[in-house]
């Protein structure tokens, strides 16, 4: 099913403007009609509009003067000219400015419908063009990797909440993958076609950041030399992804909270409202409810993006999940370079604390996969804090890694009350392999 896009018209004959809202409208397009410039400039302060449909002469204003003001404001926004025949080398001449097209007196309605169409279908891959541009997402959907009761837990309420159009608060420790948790979120949600906007709000500088996120009015500060649209105008019908929330400076948090509760918000230096429509997903590595009690974080904000949270757990909570996470970088960074790991190697990663999470692991097999000796990843590979953490765990503990994989299997089995189907499918092997195992380890 197709989203709803608004049409306005702009000409001075009524008839005209029933005929459109009559003929026009329907469960995909909304069609807005006005008969004066003026009219036409408020109704565009309130609304996003996908297509514009101007008549060359108004009775209080040039259609061609407007022409050239509306798409220097609205560039994503396509504008047909309409126009009689005598004024067919002036409507030539707006296609030069800008125009997508225009359509003569009388009208054949069912041509007029089709040009709609195609400038609502140019309109929408103007703008997400323009969001993919500020976008840092990748075109290529990260996984999640693991089989860990704690991964599978982030799994299931992503599977709940990505249908959804709740804000989604995604919390825990930095490099656990929370952005990649929020790019699942909008990969499985019904905006999923629309623009993801990702900004980190740890990089906004705070004499900016109102104009970043919502836009500016040239003229409006010192170096606003054009205006220009904000983070709020390219995720329009899509998802805002903010990540570290809570380094958005206070006085924009309200203006944050004002969005969510009005679905509008002013570009810096406008009067106006804009209408907008955005999913919104934060991550944060703060406690916020602290941040709040400490007055660096706004109450309200936090309640209302607090709808529906959860931790996404520390490398160090899910070290069983570590061998498949060194096989996925293993294809995805070896592409060049396929390399396998040693038991050896591989015991250290898994002794390892990882106070950089998932971020840390994945630089260290990178760096690795260049020390790799033919191939092979061996424990001299490793960063030495990785070695002496691992030797030391091993002689104090008498740890081999196939003692920890028979302890794994045991804490699991335990946890599903000895059911080895579920136990297998959590571990992610087979029926016969856990049997094998266990038969090997003389598991209980």
């Amino acid at each position: 099913m197709k989203n709803l896009y608004n049409v306005l018209v702009v000409d001075d004959e009524e008839s005209i403007l029933k005929l459109f809202k009559k003929e026009l409208s329907n469960s995909e397009r909304n069609i807005h009609t006005t008969m004066s410039g003026n009219q036409a400039r408020a109704l565009l302060q309130k609304n996003q509009y996908d297509v514009i449909l101007l008549d060359i002469r108004l009775p209080d204003a040039d259609g061609i003067e407007l022409l050239m003001e509306w798409k220097q404001r609205f560039p994503d926004v396509e504008i047909i000219m309409i126009t009689g025949h005598g004024n067919i080398d002036t409507a030539v001449e707006a296609m030069k400015i800008g125009a997508y097209d225009y359509v003569t007196k009388p009208f054949h309605l069912d041509k007029i419908e089709l040009l709609i169409e195609r400038a609502y279908q140019r309109a929408c891959l103007q703008r997400e063009n323009r969001g993919f541009r500020h976008s840092q997402s990748s075109t290529r959907l990260p996984q999640l990797v693991g089989r860990s009761a704690g991964i599978e837990q982030v799994r299931f309420l992503i599977r709940k909440v990505a249908p959804t159009e709740v804000p989604v608060l995604i919390t825990g420790e930095s490099g656990v993958g929370k952005d990649v948790v929020a790019r699942t979120i909008h990969a499985l949600s019904p905006r999923a076609e629309k623009p993801l906007i990702v900004k980190n709000c740890a990089t906004l500088e705070k004499t900016l950041a109102r104009s970043e996120l919502f836009g500016h009015l040239r003229g409006s500060f010192t170096g606003a030399t054009e205006n220009r649209d904000g983070l709020m105008t390219f995720a329009h019908s899509g998802t805002l992804f903010l990540d570290e929330i809570g380094e958005l400076p206070l006085e924009v948090q309200a203006s944050l909270l004002r969005v969510l509760e009005s679905k509008a918000y002013r570009r810096v230096g406008e009067k106006e409202e804009r209408k907008t429509d955005i999913r919104l997903i934060c991550a944060t590595n703060r406690n916020l409810a602290k941040e709040v009690e400490a007055g660096r974080f706004h109450d309200a904000l936090f309640h209302r993006i607090n709808v529906f949270s959860f931790k996404v757990p520390a490398l160090r909570e899910r070290a069983e999940d570590i061998p498949l996470l060194v096989e996925y970088f293993l294809g995805s960074l070896g592409r060049e370079k396929r390399c396998s790991i040693t038991d050896r190697a591989l015991e250290c990663l898994m002794r390892y604390d990882w106070p950089g999470n998932i971020r840390e692991l994945k630089n260290v097999i990178e760096r690795s996969i260049i020390l790799s000796d033919n191939g092979v990843i061996m424990d001299q590979a490793l960063p030495p804090e990785m070695i002496g953490e691992a030797d030391s765990s091993s002689s104090e503990r008498g740890l081999s890694l196939d003692s920890m994989e028979r302890d794994h299997i045991s804490k699991v089995l335990a946890l599903h009350e000895g059911n080895r189907q579920k136990t297998a499918e959590v571990l992610g092997i087979g029926r016969k392999t856990l049997y094998r195992k266990i038969e090997k380890y003389k598991i209980q």
